[in-house]
């Protein structure tokens, strides 16, 4: 593979991730404008609360694409399961760009919008594993951490880009009641249309090399391989659930936090998560870089240790913060410490399998953990909040994260697996 391939199956292998996360979140973004198009009329709480609950369904279903899609790219190429995600995606904001409301429809409006969620969250669990895989097999081999990285860049541009088009539609180009008559539908056929962009994009991606010599071995897959790799696959869920729960305490939940126990207003805790955000994207590179220097294991064991004592003492100061810019500060702070996990954390996983079961044993684990973990994070956090006991989810979240620090200590140094693989 030439450097111009190489470097051209790397964009295209995480540009999906963008375009994937910007769909995921325009949902959110947008839920309390297209709320009453999709539920019967009458109290607004109730029509956000099954819309909060279709967008957990869409959690359930990413550890079926991960298992779905991982076996896809293990059988037939990292290629082929990034076009199918890719797709899944743009299908499901397609339908609910078209889908009437319930005024017209009735009930089969909920029903198309959780089958719309339902298929996105196929794509989202399918996507990490074969962008991570691709990503770590077509990546030179003495700088894998940081071409790595861009997965993540292009997974929170995905969320920056779903706020800042909300932004935009706010104060620029429409008014609330138009957002909430038809101007919710634009965002989802945006995100459609750069779906079908990436698609063709991915036309052109030349496969992975290990993948092409493992085929042409004929060598099989699946879970009953997998299954023979008890240790990676402990590892992948161990390395995750400290590293999801803290990465959605400090991006998802932030934003409410800041609002809620902090005391900002909804505009200064948008402004200091979406700068916050951007700076932890641009820090990615950075990180992965340097793992390429002193290794993926030194990185994760200080994700361990920051997050199993920091985390206390950091939220207990920031709950505390007055005025943006301390608030700022810490929460970039916290992201900073989050990114010696996040930048690493998909090539770590990729370098624990061989190319037979590679995606799958990164995709299935993961999705499942994030969705176990990730995915309620924000409502345990809101739980101790309304018992009265806010700090029992910081020691929580410093419970998951001393879980991810005795998995870094054990953890093999498996980098020369993949290149033992590029020399056979």
């Amino acid at each position: 593979m030439t450097t111009a391939q190489r470097l051209r199956g790397i964009v295209a292998g995480s540009s999906g991730n963008l375009i994937e996360y910007y769909d995921w979140y325009v949902y959110s973004a947008f839920s309390l404008y297209f709320a009453r198009a999709f539920f019967p009329q009458g109290d607004m709480t109730a029509q956000l609360l099954n819309t909060a609950a279709i967008f957990a369904v869409g959690f359930l279903m990413r550890p079926i694409g991960g298992w779905l899609m991982g076996i896809l790219a293990d059988r037939y190429g990292r290629r082929t399961a990034l076009s199918v995600s890719i797709l899944a995606m743009c299908a499901g904001s397609a339908m609910i760009v078209v889908c009437p409301g319930y005024d017209r429809i009735g009930v089969a409006a909920p029903i198309v919008l959780v089958v719309a969620r339902l298929i996105q969250g196929v794509s989202l669990g399918g996507e990490y594993g074969a962008s991570a895989t691709y990503l770590s097999e077509v990546a030179p081999a003495a700088h894998r951490g940081f071409y790595s990285s861009f997965q993540y860049v292009t997974l929170v541009m995905g969320q920056l880009l779903a706020l800042v088009v909300l932004l935009v539609m706010q104060f620029v180009l429409l008014t609330p009641a138009q957002i909430s008559d038809w101007g919710w539908r634009v965002p989802f056929g945006i995100g459609a249309l750069l779906s079908v962009s990436v698609f063709w994009f991915r036309r052109s991606m030349h496969e992975s090399a290990q993948f092409t010599r493992a085929r042409a071995s004929g060598e099989k897959g699946g879970l009953k391989i997998l299954s023979r790799y008890r240790r990676e696959i402990l590892t992948v869920c161990g390395l995750t659930l400290g590293g999801t729960v803290s990465f959605y305490t400090y991006t998802i939940y932030m934003q409410k936090y800041l609002v809620n126990t902090v005391g900002l207003s909804r505009e200064q805790s948008t402004l200091v998560s979406a700068t916050a955000l951007l700076v932890f994207a641009l820090a990615q590179p950075a990180f992965g870089a340097l793992s390429d220097r002193v290794g993926r294991r030194v990185l994760l064991i200080a994700f361990g240790v920051l997050g199993t004592f920091g985390t206390v003492p950091l939220m207990h100061a920031l709950s505390g913060a007055r005025g943006i810019l301390p608030a700022f500060a810490l929460v970039t702070l916290a992201l900073m410490a989050v990114s010696t996990y996040t930048s690493i954390n998909a090539v770590v996983k990729a370098e624990q399998f061989p190319t037979r079961v590679r995606a799958l044993g990164v995709a299935f684990p993961y999705a499942l953990t994030v969705s176990l973990f990730g995915g309620t994070a924000e409502y345990i956090a809101l739980w101790c909040k309304q018992a009265g006991h806010e700090e029992w989810f910081y020691w929580y979240v410093s419970a998951c994260a001393l879980c991810s620090l005795l998995t870094a200590l054990f953890l093999l140094d498996s980098r020369t697996r993949i290149e033992a693989e590029d020399a056979a």
